[in-house]
Protein backbone atom coordinates (compact mmCIF):
# COMPACT_ATOMS: atom_id res chain seq x y z
CA UNK A 1 0.00 0.00 0.00
CA UNK A 2 1.63 3.43 -0.93
CA UNK A 3 1.64 5.94 1.75
CA UNK A 4 0.43 9.50 0.06
CA UNK A 5 3.55 11.71 -0.83
CA UNK A 6 3.66 14.27 2.25
CA UNK A 7 2.58 18.15 1.47
CA UNK A 8 5.62 20.18 0.25
CA UNK A 9 6.87 22.10 2.91
CA UNK A 10 5.66 26.03 3.15
CA UNK A 11 8.43 28.65 2.53
CA UNK A 12 7.39 31.67 3.51
CA UNK A 13 8.16 34.93 1.16
CA UNK A 14 11.02 36.98 1.72
CA UNK A 15 13.27 40.02 0.30
CA UNK A 16 16.34 39.73 -0.57
CA UNK A 17 18.98 39.37 2.92
CA UNK A 18 20.36 42.63 3.59
CA UNK A 19 17.38 44.64 2.20
CA UNK A 20 14.49 46.26 4.05
CA UNK A 21 11.14 47.58 2.15
CA UNK A 22 8.72 50.11 3.07
CA UNK A 23 6.30 49.54 0.97
CA UNK A 24 3.43 53.07 1.52
CA UNK A 25 -0.17 52.62 0.38
CA UNK A 26 -2.25 55.16 -1.20
CA UNK A 27 -1.89 58.82 -0.45
CA UNK A 28 -4.28 60.30 -2.64
CA UNK A 29 -3.31 63.90 -1.86
CA UNK A 30 -2.45 63.58 1.92
CA UNK A 31 0.77 65.59 2.34
CA UNK A 32 0.27 65.64 6.18
CA UNK A 33 0.08 61.59 6.44
CA UNK A 34 3.10 61.33 3.82
CA UNK A 35 5.17 63.33 5.74
CA UNK A 36 4.06 61.74 9.04
CA UNK A 37 4.56 58.26 7.51
CA UNK A 38 8.27 59.47 6.50
CA UNK A 39 8.80 60.37 9.88
CA UNK A 40 7.80 56.94 11.57
CA UNK A 41 9.62 55.37 8.80
CA UNK A 42 12.71 57.26 9.69
CA UNK A 43 12.23 56.74 13.43
CA UNK A 44 12.06 52.55 12.69
CA UNK A 45 15.06 52.94 10.57
CA UNK A 46 16.99 54.78 13.22
CA UNK A 47 15.79 52.16 15.87
CA UNK A 48 16.83 48.94 13.79
CA UNK A 49 20.28 50.04 12.06
CA UNK A 50 21.99 47.29 9.71
CA UNK A 51 20.03 46.62 6.38
CA UNK A 52 23.01 47.41 3.64
CA UNK A 53 19.89 48.03 1.28
CA UNK A 54 16.87 50.18 2.03
CA UNK A 55 14.30 50.20 -0.11
CA UNK A 56 10.71 52.63 -0.45
CA UNK A 57 7.91 51.85 -2.50
CA UNK A 58 5.06 53.87 -3.10
CA UNK A 59 2.45 52.16 -4.82
CA UNK A 60 0.58 54.41 -6.80
CA UNK A 61 -2.81 56.90 -6.08
CA UNK A 62 -0.80 60.04 -5.11
CA UNK A 63 -2.89 62.85 -6.83
CA UNK A 64 -7.06 63.03 -6.40
CA UNK A 65 -9.40 63.28 -3.52
CA UNK A 66 -7.53 64.54 -0.66
CA UNK A 67 -6.27 69.00 -1.05
CA UNK A 68 -2.62 68.35 -1.34
CA UNK A 69 -1.81 66.84 -4.93
CA UNK A 70 0.15 68.92 -6.39
CA UNK A 71 2.41 69.35 -2.91
CA UNK A 72 2.74 65.03 -2.97
CA UNK A 73 4.10 64.93 -6.21
CA UNK A 74 6.48 67.72 -5.71
CA UNK A 75 7.43 65.37 -2.54
CA UNK A 76 7.75 62.95 -4.59
CA UNK A 77 9.93 63.90 -6.97
CA UNK A 78 12.56 65.14 -4.16
CA UNK A 79 13.42 61.46 -3.43
CA UNK A 80 14.86 60.53 0.08
CA UNK A 81 15.85 62.39 2.43
CA UNK A 82 19.64 63.96 2.09
CA UNK A 83 20.61 63.31 5.74
CA UNK A 84 18.73 61.00 8.10
CA UNK A 85 18.42 57.35 8.27
CA UNK A 86 16.52 57.43 5.32
CA UNK A 87 19.36 59.22 3.32
CA UNK A 88 20.20 56.83 0.51
CA UNK A 89 17.62 54.52 0.17
CA UNK A 90 16.01 53.44 -3.08
CA UNK A 91 12.98 55.59 -3.75
CA UNK A 92 10.41 53.76 -6.33
CA UNK A 93 7.06 55.68 -7.32
CA UNK A 94 4.82 53.36 -9.04
CA UNK A 95 1.90 53.85 -11.22
CA UNK A 96 -1.80 54.12 -10.05
CA UNK A 97 -4.82 54.27 -11.98
CA UNK A 98 -5.21 57.84 -10.57
CA UNK A 99 -2.04 59.21 -12.14
CA UNK A 100 -3.41 57.56 -15.29
CA UNK A 101 -6.54 59.45 -15.30
CA UNK A 102 -4.74 62.82 -15.19
CA UNK A 103 -2.26 62.00 -17.72
CA UNK A 104 -4.97 60.70 -20.21
CA UNK A 105 -7.55 63.58 -19.44
CA UNK A 106 -4.19 65.63 -21.18
CA UNK A 107 -5.14 64.09 -24.43
CA UNK A 108 -8.74 62.18 -24.23
CA UNK A 109 -11.05 64.51 -23.42
CA UNK A 110 -13.36 61.69 -23.15
CA UNK A 111 -12.25 60.44 -19.46
CA UNK A 112 -12.72 64.06 -17.63
CA UNK A 113 -16.28 63.20 -16.24
CA UNK A 114 -14.66 60.22 -14.65
CA UNK A 115 -11.83 61.25 -13.83
CA UNK A 116 -14.05 64.24 -12.05
CA UNK A 117 -16.51 62.51 -10.24
CA UNK A 118 -13.21 60.68 -8.59
CA UNK A 119 -11.31 63.37 -7.20
CA UNK A 120 -9.75 65.33 -10.10
CA UNK A 121 -11.94 68.12 -9.47
CA UNK A 122 -9.84 68.38 -5.80
CA UNK A 123 -6.38 68.35 -8.20
CA UNK A 124 -7.50 70.31 -10.63
CA UNK A 125 -7.84 73.15 -7.36
CA UNK A 126 -4.46 71.94 -5.97
CA UNK A 127 -2.67 73.01 -9.16
CA UNK A 128 -4.82 75.98 -10.57
CA UNK A 129 -6.61 77.50 -7.48
CA UNK A 130 -10.14 77.45 -6.86
CA UNK A 131 -12.01 76.92 -10.05
CA UNK A 132 -14.45 79.38 -11.70
CA UNK A 133 -18.36 78.40 -11.73
CA UNK A 134 -18.12 78.23 -15.33
CA UNK A 135 -15.78 75.44 -16.12
CA UNK A 136 -17.08 73.43 -13.71
CA UNK A 137 -18.66 70.82 -16.21
CA UNK A 138 -16.81 72.07 -19.25
CA UNK A 139 -14.30 68.93 -19.95
CA UNK A 140 -12.34 71.45 -22.98
CA UNK A 141 -12.29 74.44 -20.39
CA UNK A 142 -10.67 71.96 -17.60
CA UNK A 143 -8.48 70.02 -20.03
CA UNK A 144 -6.99 73.49 -20.71
CA UNK A 145 -6.38 74.72 -17.32
CA UNK A 146 -5.12 71.45 -16.23
CA UNK A 147 -2.72 71.92 -19.10
CA UNK A 148 -1.60 75.14 -18.26
CA UNK A 149 -1.15 74.79 -14.43
CA UNK A 150 0.20 71.67 -14.41
CA UNK A 151 4.42 72.02 -14.68
CA UNK A 152 6.00 70.29 -17.17
CA UNK A 153 8.20 68.41 -14.73
CA UNK A 154 5.36 67.15 -13.02
CA UNK A 155 3.68 65.58 -16.04
CA UNK A 156 7.09 63.86 -17.38
CA UNK A 157 7.21 62.40 -13.39
CA UNK A 158 3.68 61.23 -13.49
CA UNK A 159 3.86 60.05 -17.15
CA UNK A 160 7.23 57.99 -16.88
CA UNK A 161 6.20 56.44 -13.69
CA UNK A 162 6.78 52.60 -13.30
CA UNK A 163 3.74 49.80 -13.59
CA UNK A 164 5.53 47.24 -11.17
CA UNK A 165 8.81 46.56 -8.67
CA UNK A 166 10.02 42.98 -7.73
CA UNK A 167 12.27 42.36 -4.32
CA UNK A 168 13.00 38.78 -3.68
CA UNK A 169 9.18 36.83 -3.21
CA UNK A 170 7.40 39.74 -3.84
CA UNK A 171 5.79 41.83 -6.51
CA UNK A 172 4.57 45.02 -5.88
CA UNK A 173 1.77 47.13 -8.20
CA UNK A 174 -0.69 49.28 -8.04
CA UNK A 175 -3.95 47.43 -8.40
CA UNK A 176 -3.30 43.61 -8.66
CA UNK A 177 -2.37 41.57 -11.45
CA UNK A 178 -4.46 39.16 -13.39
CA UNK A 179 -4.70 35.55 -12.12
CA UNK A 180 -3.87 32.39 -14.70
CA UNK A 181 -1.43 35.34 -16.37
CA UNK A 182 2.51 35.46 -16.12
CA UNK A 183 3.60 38.46 -14.60
CA UNK A 184 5.95 39.54 -17.81
CA UNK A 185 2.52 38.99 -20.00
CA UNK A 186 -0.08 40.96 -17.63
CA UNK A 187 -2.17 43.69 -18.88
CA UNK A 188 -0.82 47.86 -17.95
CA UNK A 189 -4.83 48.03 -17.52
CA UNK A 190 -4.96 45.02 -15.05
CA UNK A 191 -2.17 46.50 -13.13
CA UNK A 192 -3.56 49.97 -12.47
CA UNK A 193 -7.17 48.80 -12.11
CA UNK A 194 -8.09 45.29 -11.40
CA UNK A 195 -10.25 44.65 -8.59
CA UNK A 196 -12.44 41.87 -8.03
CA UNK A 197 -10.76 39.03 -10.19
CA UNK A 198 -7.60 39.51 -8.31
CA UNK A 199 -8.62 40.12 -4.51
CA UNK A 200 -11.02 37.01 -4.64
CA UNK A 201 -8.96 34.43 -6.36
CA UNK A 202 -7.45 32.15 -4.08
CA UNK A 203 -4.65 30.84 -6.60
CA UNK A 204 -0.90 30.49 -6.13
CA UNK A 205 1.16 33.35 -7.94
CA UNK A 206 4.46 33.56 -8.83
CA UNK A 207 5.24 35.99 -6.23
CA UNK A 208 3.07 37.77 -3.52
CA UNK A 209 1.79 40.41 -4.62
CA UNK A 210 1.90 43.76 -2.58
CA UNK A 211 -0.94 46.11 -3.79
CA UNK A 212 -3.07 49.20 -2.76
CA UNK A 213 -6.67 50.52 -5.06
CA UNK A 214 -8.63 48.61 -3.18
CA UNK A 215 -9.10 50.38 0.44
CA UNK A 216 -9.62 48.27 3.77
CA UNK A 217 -10.20 49.58 7.09
CA UNK A 218 -6.75 47.50 7.83
CA UNK A 219 -4.08 45.95 5.74
CA UNK A 220 -5.65 42.80 4.54
CA UNK A 221 -3.00 40.15 4.34
CA UNK A 222 -4.08 36.79 2.51
CA UNK A 223 -1.87 33.71 1.54
CA UNK A 224 -0.32 35.30 -2.21
CA UNK A 225 -1.59 39.00 -2.02
CA UNK A 226 -1.15 41.65 0.60
CA UNK A 227 -3.22 44.75 0.77
CA UNK A 228 -2.36 47.97 2.05
CA UNK A 229 -4.95 50.94 0.89
CA UNK A 230 -6.24 51.87 4.36
CA UNK A 231 -8.81 54.88 2.63
CA UNK A 232 -5.70 57.88 3.78
CA UNK A 233 -7.85 60.21 2.11
CA UNK A 234 -10.92 59.54 4.20
CA UNK A 235 -9.45 57.64 7.41
CA UNK A 236 -6.75 59.63 7.92
CA UNK A 237 -4.48 56.74 8.32
CA UNK A 238 -1.87 56.42 5.63
CA UNK A 239 -0.21 52.73 5.79
CA UNK A 240 2.98 51.02 5.17
CA UNK A 241 4.21 47.47 5.15
CA UNK A 242 7.54 46.93 6.29
CA UNK A 243 9.29 43.71 4.77
CA UNK A 244 12.70 42.22 5.60
CA UNK A 245 13.67 38.65 5.32
CA UNK A 246 10.67 36.69 6.15
CA UNK A 247 9.32 39.57 8.86
CA UNK A 248 6.56 41.62 8.02
CA UNK A 249 5.18 45.03 9.93
CA UNK A 250 3.05 47.58 9.42
CA UNK A 251 3.49 51.35 9.94
CA UNK A 252 0.50 53.53 10.18
CA UNK A 253 0.42 57.66 10.35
Amino acid sequence: MHKPAAPAAYTPARVPDGCRVYAVGDIHGRLDLLERLLERMAEDAARRPGPKRLVIVFLGDYVDRGPNSRMVVERLMQGPPADGPLAGAEWICLKGNHEDYLVRFLDEMGVGPAWCLNGGYETLRSYAGELPDRVGGDMAALQLLLSRSLPPAHLRFLARLPLTHREGDYLFVHAGIRPGTAIADQAPADLLWIRDEFLHDRSAHEAVVVHGHSPSPTPEIRPHRIGIDTGAYYSGHLTALVLEGTDRRFLVS
